[in-house]
Parts: structure tokens; C-alpha cells; sequence
């Protein structure tokens, strides 16, 4: 055998116990995983066993991603590139975002219970005696049609317009409020959210189409969830006397997609902002287990809604700067 086809021999060799070595390392998470799937699901455990289920998902779409960029690995001819690849896949391979999420996911169980989330939507709720959608007027989050909002925070302006529009959703009338952000002056992502009150004065949020953009271009719809697709369900983004005996409330809902959370932290506070002071501003702390290591106060005046956002971690602020109201 020349030495050509030794070597060729070789590195087939070597790829092969790497894919056998790299497979056990995958397979050891896995079977952890199982377990804890399989104890979640036992019972009334429905919130344990949706954590788990994540989870797994998460686990497979790391294997994934490793096997399918060691597969184009193979293909770099030049040893010492190849090698550099693999290493990139590994270094690109961890579990640790998964366990993080499942960990938020368990702690928002052991706050809420086991049950299932699954709230009824009764359209009577969302309407008056005449059938017409209600207002939203709750006075933390107050939803007037030609209302303008705009908030800057680094190098980005935000701009929330509460439109004319509406959208039905699983049957109840929504708000359509746009929200636009902007870096240096190009548009990087434009929603528009679907909001409905309830006749307590609970302000529900129904789901979003967000669109992210890149030179102009639409590259992304990440984020978009719509109640009653997908398992998609609606969620309370303020309720309607928020006190700081209330426990977390879900935001929304769609496994992997959209999990905000939030919970009341402080009630009666005075706050002041380039814009202006402000009294009785109600404080939030919002988070999401998909995204575990962000956590976000969020302050809202009584009359005016949101006025500030603070990431809690960085200190980094997104401030209302001024608001429009057209007749």
C-alpha cells in the first residue's frame, strides 16, 4: 500500500472514531434528558413534563447542528483546515443554554404549579352588551387609537403607534398596535402586536408579526406568534390592579418562541426620565426562559403607560422621549 492511500486510510479512520466519540458525548446528555422527560410527565406534572419536552427538543437541535457541521467538515480537503472545523463545530456544541432554560422553566413551575396553561378566551369577556370591542383603557396601559410613542435607548428609537386597525383573534377583536425600531436611521424590525381588554381590565396580548431587516431586505420573522396557531396561547401583559401580591403572570405563550413573564415588584414610585417626573409609576420585572440571563424592569405611569425600561444587568436604559396624540 503506498502511502497516499495509507494516509487516506488514516483519515478515514480518525473521522470515524471522532463521530463514534462525539456521539457518545451526545448520547450522555440525552439520557439525562430522557429521565427527567419521563419524570416530568408522570401525574398532573404538565408544566414539569412541557419543561422537559423543551428541553429534549433543545438537546436534538444541538446534535443536529454539530452532525450536520461535522458533515461539511469532512469535505474541507486541507488536514489542518478540516481540523480547524471540527474544533469550531465542538466549540459551537453546548448544552448549557438548554439546561438554563430548562432550569427558568422549572423555577416558573414551582412558582405557578404543575397545571396546564391553558386559559379560556370567552369572547363575551372582550366585547360589550352591544357586541363592539372594548377599549383599552386600563390606566398602566392605556391603548388610544393615534397615539404615538417614542422611545430612544442607545442607538436605537423605537416608535409604538396604537393604529385604527383591528384583527380578530381566536374570535375576540384585537388593537393593532405597530412598533417600529430604528438604527442611525434604517429600519431593523417592524411589529405589529394584537392587544384586546377584558371587561375586568385585564389587557391581553394576543400575539405579534415581527419582522427583522437587514439592509433594507426582510431576513427574519422570528419572534411572530399568533393565539390559536401552533399551540399558541394569549397571555396578560398588565393586569388590571396590579399589586405586589400578585404572583408571575404569563405574557404570552408559544413553546420556544414566546414565553415572557412578569411580576408586579413595586407599586407608588416616583420616577423621573428626560421626558418628565412621574408619580404612582408601577414597576415590573419582566424575563423569558428562552432567553434565561436577560432580565428587564419596566415602569408604568398611570395615564401614559410605559415610560422606561432598564436591563437589569447592564443598567442600560430605553427612555420615552415624546408623545404624539392624533385626532
Amino acid at each position: 500500500m503506498n502511502r497516499e492511500l495509507f494516509n487516506l486510510g488514516r483519515s478515514r479512520r480518525e473521522i470515524m472514531i471522532r463521530f463514534v466519540f462525539m456521539g457518545v458525548l451526545l448520547i450522555i446528555p440525552f439520557i439525562f434528558n430522557v429521565s427527567a422527560y419521563a419524570e416530568g410527565s408522570n401525574g398532573q406534572n404538565f408544566c414539569s413534563a412541557t419543561a422537559a419536552a423543551a428541553k429534549k427538543s433543545c438537546y436534538e437541535e444541538m446534535k443536529a447542528d454539530y452532525y450536520l457541521a461535522s458533515g461539511k467538515c469532512i469535505n474541507v480537503a486541507d488536514e489542518e483546515a478540516r481540523e480547524e472545523c471540527f474544533e469550531l463545530a465542538r466549540d459551537d456544541r453546548s448544552f448549557e443554554d438548554c439546561n438554563d432554560q430548562y432550569a427558568a422553566r422549572k423555577d416558573i413551575c414551582d412558582e405557578l404549579g404543575e397545571g396546564r396553561y391553558d386559559p379560556v378566551i370567552d369572547v363575551a369577556n372582550f366585547v360589550d352588551l352591544s357586541g363592539n370591542q372594548l377599549p383599552i383603557d386600563n390606566p398602566f396601559l392605556p391603548m388610544t387609537p393615534g397615539t404615538i410613542m417614542i422611545f430612544e435607548g442607545g442607538d436605537e428609537v423605537i416608535t409604538v403607534t396604537v393604529t385604527d386597525d383591528t384583527v380578530e383573534i381566536l374570535g375576540v377583536p384585537c388593537i393593532v398596535v405597530r412598533d417600529t425600531v430604528t438604527e442611525a436611521g434604517t429600519l431593523v424590525e417592524d411589529t405589529y402586536d394584537w392587544f384586546a381588554q377584558d371587561v375586568d381590565g385585564n389587557v391581553w396580548y394576543f400575539g405579534e408579526l415581527s419582522m427583522g431587516y437587514e439592509d433594507g431586505e426582510l431576513v427574519s420573522l422570528e419572534g411572530s406568534w399568533k393565539a390559536g396557531e401552533d399551540g399558541a396561547k394569549p397571555g396578560i401583559v398588565m393586569l388590571a390592579n396590579p399589586d405586589i401580591e400578585d404572583e408571575m403572570y404569563r405574557q404570552e405563550f408559544q413553546l420556544g418562541e414566546a414565553e415572557d413573564m412578569a411580576v408586579v415588584v413595586a407599586t407608588g414610585q416616583d420616577e423621573t426620565i428626560g421626558y418628565g417626573e412621574y408619580t404612582d409609576v408601577l414597576v415590573t420585572e419582566e424575563w423569558s426562559p428562552i432567553d434565561p440571563g436577560v432580565l428587564e424592569n419596566k415602569y408604568y405611569a398611570p395615564g401614559v403607560g410605559l415610560i422606561l425600561e432598564v436591563d437589569v444587568e447592564t443598567g442600560d436604559r430605553v427612555e420615552l422621549i415624546e408623545t404624539v396624540i392624533i385626532p
